[in-house]
């Protein structure tokens, strides 16, 4: 951690509020979700705020997720579990993404993925309120950043995963000190056992968006964004999505810059990305209804957004419609083949997830959606070394001749 953070700091939260009735929640007490349930946003004294810092201050500050505290809900920095959140470069694809298209490589945090943006922030929350044991649903990512974070304060975490959860973040989320469970069912079948779990007093409930912090971790997203951009955002963002945490954190991050009077009113365009066989935005955008039916039979490559039923789809929904942008599916051959181009002509190894990001780009230029040279962002949410890969290398004998043409 950085030593910007030596201190405490002026908290500016006023209180909470549910994100569909606008009800006020007391700030500094521990919450899930609303009375009607559904999320719980963080509210701050921007005005208060804006008086006490400017951009530019913040701007000259290390180039870390903490750079941003005064936006962020931690009262104590004492209480940060921190294993160095850096801020993610934008790397250009220009042969296989073309001219202005940047990749926002969230594969470079702690534990590989964007999940620890929310992980660090909830983690934190949790030390800061008093929790000492969590449990969790997750397809993978998620679950190794609750894991490695928790492990770090000494809170006991309990995971379950779907059984097709991948390999490598099952055995990653043990190693890092959870008690793993397989289960036979989805992700939201995996939440409905954390949650009666957590009726019953056992544990504390850290499903996605059944408690305030993740979002103002992921928001951190949209905040890094505004900066590197130079306080002008780009055209369009393309952002695979589940429970759709980061989306829901990026358009919360772009209202309150816009209040601050840090950005204008000008939003990118944002696209809700998912796979053709677990779509419930896309039906529900398509269909002009304001909530997700459930997916059955959901089944994807891309075990990250294999997310049944999410409990935040309004606010993915109103989102993507508020900015004038669209929810697409796209098939795990364009998925894969996506993936495939970025590595073998731009170097950059993304994770099936981000592959289709640069998928439903493809499909949107198709469709006229995107203009060619518009600044476009697509989100890579992990390093693409998680996920498996096809076998590869030629057996070569040293102890015969070898005919090097051949090689």
């Amino acid at each position: 951690m950085t030593d910007n953070l030596s201190a405490n700091r002026a908290n500016f939260v006023t209180h909470l509020e549910c994100a569909m009735t606008g009800e006020r929640y007391e700030a500094g007490r521990l919450h899930g979700l609303s009375r009607v349930g559904r999320p719980l946003l963080v509210r701050y004294d921007l005005a208060a705020l804006g008086a006490s810092i400017d951009r530019d201050a913040i701007a000259a500050r290390a180039p870390d997720l903490w750079r941003w505290r005064e936006l962020l809900p931690v009262v104590n920095t004492a209480n940060i579990v921190s294993l160095g959140e850096i801020e993610t470069p934008l790397i250009a694809i220009p042969r296989s993404g073309g001219k202005g298209v940047l990749v926002k490589d969230e594969g470079r945090l702690p534990t590989g993925s964007f999940k620890a943006r929310g992980l660090v922030m909830a983690v934190s929350m949790a030390k800061e309120l008093g929790v000492t044991r969590i449990a969790m649903p997750t397809n993978g990512n998620a679950g190794a950043a609750l894991a490695a974070y928790a492990s770090r304060c000494g809170i006991e975490t309990i995971v379950l995963c779907p059984e097709e959860t991948p390999e490598i973040n099952v055995r990653e989320i043990a190693a890092q000190g959870a008690r793993v469970w397989r289960v036979n069912g989805q992700i939201d079948e995996c939440g409905a056992i954390v949650g009666k779990g957590a009726a019953e007093g056992r544990w504390f409930d850290f499903s996605t968006l059944k408690e305030p912090y993740r979002i103002e971790g992921k928001k951190t997203m949209g905040l890094e964004l505004a900066l590197q951009f130079g306080w002008d955002l780009p055209d369009a963002i393309f952002y695979p999505t589940g429970g759709g945490t980061g989306l829901i954190g990026m358009w919360k991050a772009f209202d309150e810059l816009e209040k601050l009077g840090w950005i204008g009113s000008k939003r990118p365009r944002m696209y809700a990305v998912q796979a053709e066989g677990c779509a419930p935005m896309v039906r529900a955008f398509e269909q002009g209804l304001e909530h997700a039916e459930r997916w059955e039979n959901a089944a994807t490559v891309a075990a990250g957004i294999r997310v049944p039923k999410a409990v935040g789809d309004f606010l993915i929904l109103r989102a993507v419609r508020q900015s004038g942008g669209r929810a697409l599916a796209v098939s795990d051959a364009e998925i894969l083949r996506a993936v495939d181009d970025t590595a073998r002509q731009d170097g950059l190894l993304m994770c099936p997830e981000g592959g289709a990001t640069l998928a439903a780009l493809r499909k949107a230029r198709a469709e006229g959606l995107v203009a060619e040279g518009e600044r476009v962002v697509l989100f890579n949410c992990a390093t693409g070394l998680k996920y498996p890969m096809p076998m590869a290398g030629e057996p070569l004998d040293r102890t015969k001749e070898i005919d090097l043409s051949r090689l």
